[in-house]
């Protein structure tokens, strides 16, 4: 049976982010799979990666079990703002933490690029912003997709990576708000 992992990056739990992954939640009761989930912001974790890689800080219960929720899933969603054409300080933290050596990816002597430990998984990356996806593609080439994307899950063997890019958030109506959680409903509903 599919796994499938929801990890919510926003730290206010109020945030239309959580709406999202709820109606993501709910688009997938229709379907045959086993669904978990990770809010961030309820993690008991420093998100300072002390000493880099130079030697492991120890992991704390919270991060371990969502490092073995990871390694489980088939499919991964990611929920989160864009702040500072980037994403949440506790999201980055969460990522330092978790996204280890010998974890999710293990580095190769005398080559330049890591074995890839999360092989066979796929993603798909849900962004709210109040940048117009225009602007954070054409003037800013888009640099939180790509770090996330390139330069962490596919770094590490996630692909594809799919994209869901909703914007703009401050002051859209009700209307378009409703839109947005019925295309995650729908999403869910189709596992992607």
């Amino acid at each position: 049976m599919k796994q499938i992992l929801l990890i919510n990056g926003h730290p206010d739990k109020q945030s239309f982010n959580h709406a999202l992954c709820d109606s993501y939640k709910k688009g997938t009761k229709k379907t045959n799979v086993i669904i978990d989930q990770i809010n961030i912001v309820d993690l008991n974790f420093n998100s300072n990666l002390k000493f880099g890689y130079r030697k492991r800080t120890e992991l704390e219960p919270d991060l371990i079990n969502a490092i073995n929720k990871i390694k489980k899933a088939d499919h991964i969603v990611w929920f989160f703002p864009l702040w500072w054409a980037g994403y949440p300080a506790i999201m980055k933290g969460f990522i330092d933490r978790v996204f280890l050596p010998g974890i999710t990816f293990e580095p190769v002597n005398g080559k330049p690029f890591p074995k890839k430990l999360l092989k066979g998984k796929t993603a798909r990356i849900v962004i709210t912003s109040d940048t117009p996806s225009w602007y954070d593609y054409l003037f800013m080439k888009r640099p939180a997709i790509n770090q996330f994307k390139k330069g962490t899950l596919q770094f590490c063997g996630i692909k594809p990576v799919k994209i869901t890019y909703l914007s703009v958030i401050k002051n859209s109506t009700e209307k378009h708000r409703d839109k947005w959680l019925n295309k995650l409903y729908s999403l869910g509903e189709k596992l992607k």
